[in-house]
């Protein structure tokens, strides 16, 4: 089994336009997101290895958060996590495998974690 080097961005809160019923289609609801991304990676990490070696974490974080578009009624917040695998496969050819969960905050009665946990594989 090859190595791969595993990015995470955790917890992030976005407002997203999702549901099935009528009361959540027209407001935007809070989510809980967040993206692990495997990567090739390089032979080894020294102390003067580029940025480019890696991936930046913000690139995540802009997929889980500003490349949802705002004007999109997302019907599944499979589809949410579909749209940011799509953003993350795109933007780096080294990304062989995505995990998305996503937490709907508005149900939670007691604290508890209601959501999705969705992982593609490159193909």
């Amino acid at each position: 089994m090859p190595d791969l080097l595993q990015l995470q961005v955790h917890d992030l809160e976005v407002e997203v336009l999702t549901g099935v019923y009528s009361e959540e289609t027209h407001l935007p609801q809070p989510l809980r997101i967040s993206v692990t991304a495997d990567l090739d990676l390089p032979e080894r990490f020294d102390p003067d290895t580029p940025l480019g070696a890696s991936k930046s974490y913000l690139d995540l974080k802009h997929a889980a958060t500003d490349s949802i578009p705002k004007n999109v009624h997302f019907t599944l917040i499979e589809a949410v996590a579909e749209h940011i695998c799509d953003t993350i496969f795109i933007s780096d050819a080294r990304v062989r495998r995505v995990e998305i969960r996503i937490v709907k905050l508005a149900i939670a009665e007691a604290d508890e974690s209601i959501g999705i946990t969705l992982v593609r594989h490159r193909r």
